[in-house]
């Protein structure tokens, strides 16, 4: 899971957890080729309290949406 600073990433983890699912958060910012590393068979983006279109709001690489994974 991507944290963008939802406060319910701790939650969201558990329920994830709570059906026998592998999950760990990282930081918003990690790179496409940690992401690469980790080998996830998928990635939960945990929103935030910014929107998307204010300035300075956080961002992921873009190319993590380029490594064939599904996003959630």
């Amino acid at each position: 899971m991507l944290d963008f600073g939802a406060q319910y990433a701790q939650l969201i983890a558990r329920r994830v957890r709570e059906n026998h699912v592998y999950c760990e958060i990282v930081r918003h910012d990690i790179t496409a080729e940690q992401v690469k590393k980790h080998a996830p068979k998928g990635l939960i983006l945990s929103g935030g309290p910014s929107s998307v279109y204010e300035q300075g709001a956080p961002k992921c690489d873009e190319r993590i949406f380029s490594l064939g994974i599904p996003v959630l």
